[in-house]
């Protein structure tokens, strides 16, 4: 993952509380020592008490010096809480030594931190912890002291079955750490998918959000230039004899108009009634994602193809991306020519892009839309880069944002003999009519009375300013 994006994700995702361990901890204690409670009085067991009191008390003091040096809610570092997990495993390794070793069936537990590192640190430490695990096991299989009861008989299993019983254990060992590793790792990669998801959508948001601001500016700026444009006219219309000055005045007029032009036009871009810019026809807002890649790889031709009236859509960041990156996808990896239609009738909205490329991968295709699962790369020294490198995030995110607006998306290479990949995105045409209907009475209701109050302002401000009713 590259370091610019990398640096925004929770850094103590896998960092386990303190509190959750010490509580964890607290149980197995109390669990244990009822357990050897029960086993030497009503079962009858003849235990070494001193000795398993022992470690006992050497699991309660550890807990609380972490309780007390450690606020609450404290996260713990991986090496931390790597090196308590050990702990657990040697200090129930050695009351087993005094219970009758692998053949106690209490000797379960030591998956319980095994799976508590496979859930929260990484593999590496996993690995170290099921070892130790392991060497536990297999010490006092060979290693303890036999249960013994009441009367001093040896309470011990055939010798054939305790070897079967430690291979159950290390089998159980290997597979329980494995499997919940791979569901925890799949669950993180998936939580931090979802973060950089946020992300580009907020980045998204912050960029369209960039249109309201210019427009609010030029609604602002409007009545200033009006008001100059008055004035200046007025000085015109004097007696002014100096030539230059006349000069001056006429370049003023022409330049405050041609800001007000330009003014004129930023403010159709977000004006709160203004329907052409939060709502654009499908094959608009197509063409507008075309034209951010058309130099960035194979040239791309544009389709349409539908009954009137075409299909209008909300024009949001979401679709952006997301098109975006499929557009940016095809263009790329295409050899020669992409071609982008765009398809509606009255129960569907449908894009398709071709490219005639190398296709997608198999193992890419049965996994599509996956986080963190690429055919290329990442180049770390080149954080922009193209082909050359990636996160394997884009079709996730892209795929998610789609999906978000109710999108359907299918992934298929083109058949023989034809070469390249085709993606379809598909839209029941319903959500594009209620979106837009409920988008546009919303912004013209509270447009208008902004929009009239406005007028009303500039117009008097320009005429308190120039003394003139009739030039303003």
């Amino acid at each position: 993952m590259p370091r610019r994006l990398r640096s925004k994700l929770p850094r103590d995702h896998r960092l386990l509380r303190l509190e959750t361990l010490l509580r964890l901890r607290w149980y197995a204690v109390i669990v244990q020592a009822i357990l050897i409670l029960v086993g030497q009085f009503p079962v009858g067991l003849d235990l070494p008490l001193g000795s398993i009191g022992l470690v006992l008390a050497f699991a309660v003091a550890l807990n609380m010096a972490l309780h007390v040096r450690a606020p609450a809610g404290y996260r713990m570092e991986e090496s931390a809480a790597f090196v308590l997990l050990g702990a657990d495993i040697l200090q129930l390794a050695a009351l087993l030594y005094f219970a009758g070793g692998v053949t106690n069936p209490f000797s379960i537990f030591f998956l319980a931190p095994v799976l508590i590192s496979a859930m929260a640190l990484p593999l590496q430490r996993t690995i170290v912890l099921g070892v130790l695990a392991m060497a536990a096991t297999t010490f006092i299989l060979f290693y303890h002291e036999p249960l013994h009861s009441s009367g001093g008989e040896v309470l011990a299993v055939p010798d054939y079955y305790s070897p079967w019983l430690w291979l159950a254990l290390q089998a159980a060992i290997v597979f329980v750490g494995l499997y919940a590793w791979r569901i925890a790792e799949e669950a993180r990669q998936l939580a931090q998918a979802l973060a950089m998801t946020e992300l580009v959508l907020e980045r998204e948001q912050h960029i369209s959000d960039l249109d309201g601001l210019a427009a609010a500016a030029a609604h602002e700026l409007g009545t200033p230039l009006s008001t100059i444009a008055v004035v200046v006219g007025e000085l015109l219309h004097g007696s002014i004899k100096d030539e230059a000055l006349k000069a001056d005045l006429q370049l003023i007029k022409e330049q405050s108009a041609r800001c007000r032009q330009i003014l004129a036009q930023i403010t159709t871009l977000g004006e709160p009634s203004a329907a052409p810019f939060r709502t654009i026809t499908v094959s608009g807002l197509v063409a507008e994602v075309v034209a951010r890649y058309r130099d960035r790889g194979a040239p791309i031709t544009l389709m349409r193809e539908g009954p009137d009236p075409e299909p209008r859509c909300l024009r949001n960041p979401g679709l952006l991306y997301g098109i975006g990156n499929l557009v940016q996808n095809a263009a790329e990896f295409a050899g020669s020519a992409v071609q982008i239609s765009v398809r509606w009738d009255d129960r569907d909205v449908t894009i398709e892009i071709r490219d005639d490329g190398p296709g997608i991968p198999d193992f890419v295709l049965e996994r599509l839309g996956e986080p963190y699962l690429t055919s290329r790369p990442w180049d770390e020294n080149n954080p922009e880069a193209g082909p050359g490198g990636g996160m394997g995030l884009g079709l996730f995110i892209a795929k998610v944002l789609l999906e978000r607006s109710g999108a359907t998306l299918n992934a298929a290479n083109r058949v023989d003999p034809e070469t390249g990949a085709t993606i379809r995105l598909m839209w029941p045409r319903h959500l594009f009519n209620e979106l837009v209907r409920i988008e546009v009475s919303e912004y013209q209701i509270s447009g208008l009375s902004s929009d009239a109050a406005g007028s009303r302002s500039g117009l008097k401000e320009a005429k308190t300013l120039s003394g003139s009713p009739e030039s303003s």
